[in-house]
């Protein structure tokens, strides 16, 4: 019988919901996204992103079961990210979850939403083989991630500041370019010189594999104040997104490939929503090649939040025999390699 599991995804401002069969085929993805809504404000505002779940939960879910051509009664399990991410929010997920899965006798699942990016990866045709490196690079998570089996992750590196993610997005706010910045300086930079501005890179020791990027930010809104008064920054914009985009990228790359010769994996894998950007797919692939593995990422849908990979992990927690209680709750802070089961809001509030 084909296992098809319901995943939920509502731990930041995409209300999202998803049907995967056996944990490789997607039948059904739907996304609502509040960009339009957070536009106004620079970036998500967590109050009005809870509210507006909570509007959106349940026509999503119906949208995905439609779509998918299956009832409550068909599935195998509800799956719900449960951490990390804004705690409104996250409980609004995971209540509906805990609903529906209790109303249909099913098994609950409560994912961490940074697995869920990995496995975003095992929803292709061709399977990542293991033991792989995932870097996973989004708005708050800038994560290496060294995958020897599956449910066994292990963190080699990370942010000591800003996520990749959050670097893009308040550099584009610092260029004028609006919310979200990712995809922003990405289109912009396509015409600009990336050896335009020497940008500095944040090494941080020959053998750390974590990153950081405030440093950058600062420079880069020192040059825009240079260029302001230089009275040449429209015309330097496109040189500014290049060369800052590539600084971000590059880092990214190097120490990417350093773990993958550090630790002899079979596969490079790439997560998040910062797994959309093209220099970052491209110098990659480069280096891959030259590492002589096999790169895998998602398509840019699989790349930013959305509930097809949290089904796809959950079937992975299934395998391995895990599931939640009725007592599951949301763990904004969940690091990754934990699996939620229950209590915490953080721990009942003690």
């Amino acid at each position: 019988m084909a296992g098809y599991i319901l995943g939920i995804e509502t731990s930041c401002d995409e209300t999202a919901a998803a049907v995967v069969r056996d944990g490789r085929q997607v039948l059904s993805n739907i996304i609502s996204s509040q960009a339009e809504l957070h536009r106004h404000y620079g970036g998500v505002v967590p109050e009005i992103a809870s509210r507006r779940h909570v509007e959106l939960i349940l026509p999503v879910v119906d949208q995905a079961l439609q779509t998918a051509g299956v009832n409550l009664s068909d599935l195998q399990a509800v799956a719900v990210t449960a951490g990390p991410g804004l705690v409104g929010a996250l409980l609004v997920g995971v209540s509906a979850a805990k609903g529906l899965a209790w109303a249909a006798g099913l098994p609950l699942v409560g994912v961490n939403h940074l697995e869920g990016h990995i496995y975003a990866n095992f929803l292709a045709e061709e399977q990542p083989e293991l033991p792989a490196l995932c870097l996973v690079v989004s708005g708050g998570h800038t994560d290496l991630i060294y995958l020897p089996e599956h449910g066994s992750p292990h963190i080699l590196g990370r942010t000591r500041d800003d996520a990749a993610g959050e670097a893009f997005d308040k550099g584009a706010r610092t260029l004028g370019l609006g919310y979200p910045g990712g995809p922003a300086i990405d289109a912009l930079a396509r015409g600009g010189d990336p050896a335009a501005f020497a940008f500095p890179r944040a090494r941080l020791g020959d053998d750390s594999l974590d990153f950081s990027f405030s440093g950058l930010k600062t420079a880069l809104l020192l040059e825009v104040e240079a260029r302001r008064r230089a009275g040449d920054l429209a015309d330097r914009l496109p040189d500014l997104a290049a060369a800052y985009q590539e600084a971000i990228v590059s880092v990214l790359v190097d120490k990417a490939l350093r773990a993958v010769r550090e630790y002899q994996v079979k596969c490079l894998l790439l997560a998040g929503g910062v797994a959309a950007n093209s220099a970052l797919r491209r110098q990659m692939q480069v280096a891959a090649g030259r590492a002589g593995i096999p790169l895998f990422y998602p398509p840019p849908v699989l790349c930013t939040d959305n509930a097809a990979m949290i089904a796809c992990a959950a079937h992975y927690y299934l395998l391995a025999g895990q599931v939640a209680g009725w007592d599951l709750n949301a763990f904004p802070s969940l690091p990754l390699g934990k699996r939620p089961q229950g209590p915490s809001l953080e721990e009942r509030i003690c």
